[in-house]
């Protein structure tokens, strides 16, 4: 076969071309393109801390932002608390001003009706008084046709008024 026998003649040049092409690939890849391979890997994972230093500061930054809020929330109920226990204090203090007037006022009420009773009630008794000394003096005279003595009536009627 005629292939196989040229194979001794043309071997030193394939492997002299092999030797070439191989070592421009190695030399190629392996002096120009990996260096910028690794310089670009070794940018991108610089980016990468980078990225993530800056997001945990961020992060630090908004827990510490959330803080400040839940302490600013903690110290605005504090001061609602204060401030709504201050109103109801003011409140319940006017509502007892209040009734304390209005008790005042009723028990002046009270006392004028009170009184009101009693005179109304001293003029009653007086004119039921009045009216049973005359209604005496009347039935006595009368009965037996004699004119009592006013005074001597007015002592029995208030004698036998005040028993009952």
């Amino acid at each position: 076969m005629p292939q196989l026998s040229q194979i001794a003649e043309i071997y030193a040049s394939q492997l002299f071309w092999l030797v070439i092409v191989f070592g421009l690939i190695y030399f190629g890849i392996g002096k120009a393109m990996v260096p910028r391979i690794e310089r670009t890997i070794d940018d991108r994972n610089a980016r990468i801390t980078g990225d993530l230093a800056a997001a945990t500061t961020a992060r630090d930054a908004a827990r510490a932002s959330e803080e400040a809020y839940q302490s600013g929330l903690d110290t605005a109920r504090s001061q609602a608390a204060q401030t709504v226990g201050a109103a109801k204090a003011r409140a319940t203090a006017a509502a007892e001003t209040k009734t304390k007037a209005g008790d005042a006022a009723a028990a002046d009420r009270l006392h004028a009706a009170t009184t009101g009773i009693a005179t109304s009630k001293g003029r009653a008794l007086a004119e039921i008084e009045t009216a049973t000394i005359d209604a005496v003096e009347a039935i006595v005279a009368k009965l037996s046709g004699v004119v009592p003595d006013r005074a001597v009536v007015e002592q029995k009627v208030k004698a036998e008024l005040a028993h009952g």
